[in-house]
């Protein structure tokens, strides 16, 4: 059993990045933008009550506040000033998941967020900090291996470790910068075949040819990928074909 997961609500206004609708029919968990590197309120409560009437869970996918940047910039916030805004976010989404009938069931951090907590134990600390000062105990989502997954198990949060089909690896099992040529894996084959890798056989091929093992209970499909809803529909009939079931983790 493997959970799919893909960004989603990445709107701001008039302006559209995500095929939300389409990647709704085919997910099991939605990662949805709080409004500080994507998402604005009309946005947040669309994709809610979307999630909501097709039964995907809704995940509040929090990041450093950084519109312009979409959230992939390196910053350096104070761990207090971290965890309020974390909490913040969560609250924000929560809002419209109630509303719509359903709950925040897990937080998965974006972008430079995501990628300082796989090292930094502070910000890692701050992320989960935030996570328990929203109240309600919710799972999070991280790399296996992470700094962040650590420190939600310190603080008596699930931490749950997930893959991601459509980047590239390093041979430690950390993900390729976006700054870096082939970092974002396009082709819808080879998508699926990485997908197919880390639910039957718990590995992927690095970048330097190496196989590391990812042991991994989501799996996840970048909303802002090229084709991401048709590559995501394949992803789960690839996924179900070979015996593998698709359910939420939250």
């Amino acid at each position: 059993m493997i959970d799919l997961n893909a960004d989603l609500g990445e709107g701001f206004g008039r302006w559209t990045l995500t095929d939300d609708d389409a990647l709704l029919s085919v997910v099991t968990s939605a990662n949805v933008a709080c409004g500080f590197h994507a998402g604005d309120p009309s946005v947040m409560r669309r994709v809610c009550a979307l999630a909501a009437e097709r039964g995907v869970r809704i995940g509040a996918q929090v990041s450093y506040r950084d519109l312009a940047g979409f959230g992939r910039r390196a910053m350096d916030v104070p761990a207090g000033e971290l965890a309020a805004e974390v909490a913040y976010q969560i609250g924000a989404l929560r809002v419209f998941a109630e509303a719509a009938g359903a709950e925040v069931a897990y937080v998965k951090p974006h972008g430079a967020l995501y990628n300082r907590t796989v090292h930094d134990a502070g910000q890692a600390r701050a992320v989960v900090a935030g996570v328990k000062l929203a109240g309600g105990a919710l799972p999070v989502l991280g790399l296996p291996g992470s700094r962040l997954l650590a420190a939600a198990g310190e603080a008596g949060l699930t931490g749950v470790p997930e893959a991601f089909a459509d980047r590239a690896y390093t041979p430690g099992g950390t993900l390729v910068p976006r700054g870096e040529a082939g970092s974002v894996v396009t082709d819808g084959d080879a998508v699926v075949r990485r997908a197919l890798g880390f639910a039957v056989d718990g590995t992927v091929e690095a970048v330097d040819g190496s196989t590391v093992a990812v042991a991994a209970r989501s799996l996840c499909v970048h909303g802002d990928t090229p084709g991401a809803a048709r590559i995501a529909a394949r992803v789960r009939e690839a996924l179900e074909s070979a015996g593998v079931g698709v359910g939420a983790f939250a």
